[in-house]
């Protein structure tokens, strides 16, 4: 069970991370919550869509990896098997925390990543200043927490407008094996093309209308990952 504690110089100099580990932490995640930033990167791979967070009930944008849960069809013989992997997986085992209302980082002492030999990344130098991967570490950190604030105000903006309608996926693979996939939500495409002038120009003001059209686009590797389903399966 993870164990998230403060990121301390002292009390963590001798950690290193094993970052061939990172990757398999996503290994049974079936989506991935994603942030603005990364839709251009993400849509050369994965359907970006929206779901419901169980938490809150609160629209998420996620990178669908797979049908079912814990089926990641991206992980394939102990490997990620994509050009880009999504932050909220390549970030572990760091996270953001809160601590008397100031941003700290956190660290899952409990990952597998977790390890003493040297021959693994550090986090501090002797002298307890961060290593060059701890510097990549709160970039990403830094990425997805502006990433949050910014999609947040993005699916705000498209449920004023109502451009989020559910989204069902009836699908049937090579073994004839008929799958429903419910509870994601894309863009109204009918909506969006009847929004007058004044909307269209809002939404390319507040720069969204890239990100609408990305995810749009991205419905088209629902078909690779039904392929991804089928290779699984065993057939080719």
């Amino acid at each position: 069970m993870p164990q998230f504690v403060a990121l301390h110089n002292q009390l963590h100099q001798s950690i290193t991370i094993d970052t061939s580990k990172i990757e398999a932490q996503g290994a049974q995640e079936h989506m991935v919550p994603v942030v603005l930033s990364e839709f251009l990167k993400l849509v050369v791979s994965y359907p970006i869509v929206f779901t419901k967070s169980s938490d809150t009930g609160q629209f998420l944008a996620v990178a669908l990896l797979g049908f079912a849960k814990n089926e990641n069809l991206f992980w394939q013989d102990q490997q990620w098997h994509s050009i880009y992997v999504p932050l909220n997986i390549s970030r572990q085992p760091f996270f953001v925390g809160n601590e008397a209302g100031q941003t700290i980082i956190c660290i899952d002492t409990q990952s597998p990543c977790l390890t003493n030999d040297i021959h693994h990344e550090p986090l501090f130098d002797p002298q307890g200043k961060d290593s060059t991967y701890l510097h990549q570490v709160k970039s990403q950190l830094a990425q997805l927490l502006d990433g949050e604030t910014k999609t947040t105000d993005f699916i705000r903006t498209l449920r004023e407008l109502n451009l989020i309608v559910p989204l069902t996926l009836d699908i049937a693979f090579a073994d004839r094996q008929e799958y429903r996939v419910q509870g994601l939500y894309s863009i109204d495409e009918d909506r969006l093309a009847q929004l007058n002038t004044e909307q269209l120009v809002q939404l390319q003001t507040q720069h969204y209308l890239q990100p609408i059209y990305t995810m749009i686009a991205s419905l088209g590797q629902i078909y690779a990952l039904i392929q991804k389903k089928n290779e699984r399966l065993g057939y080719a």
